[in-house]
């Protein structure tokens, strides 16, 4: 006998996007930071009370999103990263290390898991990224031992995705996934030697490029979790019984 197969209403996962810009070896400056959603058609169907997120930059609100209900949502739709990373007239230097803590908050009234994907790249000024350039000198430095799991398979050298796996309650915040930021030094190195005539030439391979770093903050509801994450992020995940903790598998 052929099922029929149900259809279900679509529920929403959030996708936060904060953007961050920093002038090497100048001042630091800053990008707004964008927040869309997407919805997906979960395995599931759900009570939808009210899901949101929020990114948090050393514990202070970067942009957030709130569901409310047929679509209507609340919350702020931009942000600012780093606006407080230097003190007045401090220059950034190259291999100091600042404090860059990035944490999730619940701002809604149901439990959920998170996911969070950091992306890093080397921008010009017209804000063309350049491959050529390693994001590896970009050192944002990662907590794992607080409930945080970096997903290895998920992952490149551009981007690292980090999954929360215990339940986050409404209204609470996760542990930090980072807690400082760094530019390696190596980049005041990495110089090409031109003589021409009597003249030398040094020309920097980072000179005139800035740093981005990219916050994606994903929420799903904890209510039929696995079917739920498997829908949104497309990926299979360990559920405990009481749906208070996840793992990969």
């Amino acid at each position: 006998m052929k099922k029929k197969k149900k259809s279900f209403p679509k529920k929403p996962a959030l996708i936060l996007t904060a953007a961050a810009l920093l002038l090497v070896g100048s001042t630091v400056g800053s990008t707004r930071a964008a927040l869309t959603y997407y919805s997906e058609n979960y395995s599931a169907q759900m009570n939808m009370q009210s899901i949101g997120v929020s990114l948090l930059e050393n514990d202070k609100v970067v942009s957030s999103r709130d569901y409310v209900s047929n679509n209507e949502w609340k919350g702020t739709s931009e942000g600012t990263l780093l606006t407080n990373l230097l003190g007045k007239d401090e220059t950034f230097t190259p291999g100091k290390k600042y404090n860059e803590a990035i944490s999730v908050k619940n701002s809604g009234t149901i439990d959920t898991f998170v996911r969070v994907i950091i992306t890093k790249s080397w921008q010009d000024e017209k804000g063309n990224k350049n491959t050529n350039l390693s994001p590896d000198l970009i050192e944002l430095n990662f907590l794992t031992d607080n409930g945080w799991q970096v997903a290895d398979a998920q992952s490149t050298r551009e981007r690292t995705v980090l999954y929360y796996t215990k339940a986050l309650k409404a209204g609470k915040p996760t542990p930090a996934l980072s807690d400082t930021l760094r530019i390696n030094p190596s980049i005041a190195s990495d110089v090409t030697k031109v003589p021409k005539d009597k003249t030398i030439t040094y020309t920097y391979k980072y000179n005139g490029y800035t740093f981005h770093i990219d916050a994606e903050v994903d929420a799903v509801q904890t209510h039929n979790a696995k079917d739920a994450i498997k829908s949104a992020w497309g990926v299979d995940v360990n559920v405990s019984d009481d749906e208070t903790t996840m793992s990969l598998q």
